[in-house]
């Protein structure tokens, strides 16, 4: 029994492959870390980059649960990687 299209799951996969992949990146550019490195103190000094670096936590929020589906949609479909 198909519960679920396979093609569609196979896109569903590939969609949070991307969603994680922008908020990984969009976490490393705020973590509290970052203000650090030369970049993050050039960026620090703009007041868009400070109203962006405050949403670090609620970023979280978005990775972790597409992180969790995404895994265990491809484990579903294409089984444990040996």
């Amino acid at each position: 029994m198909i519960i679920f299209e396979p093609f569609l799951v196979t896109r569903l996969i590939v969609i949070l492959g991307f969603i994680n992949l922008i908020t990984g990146t969009l976490i490393f550019f705020t973590c509290r870390c970052f203000p650090g490195s030369k970049l993050g103190n050039k960026l620090m000094k703009h007041q868009g980059y400070q109203r962006f670096y405050k949403y670090h936590c609620h970023i979280w929020k978005v990775f972790w649960p597409s992180v969790i589906i995404h895994a265990v949609m491809a484990i579903t479909v294409f089984g444990w990687p040996l």
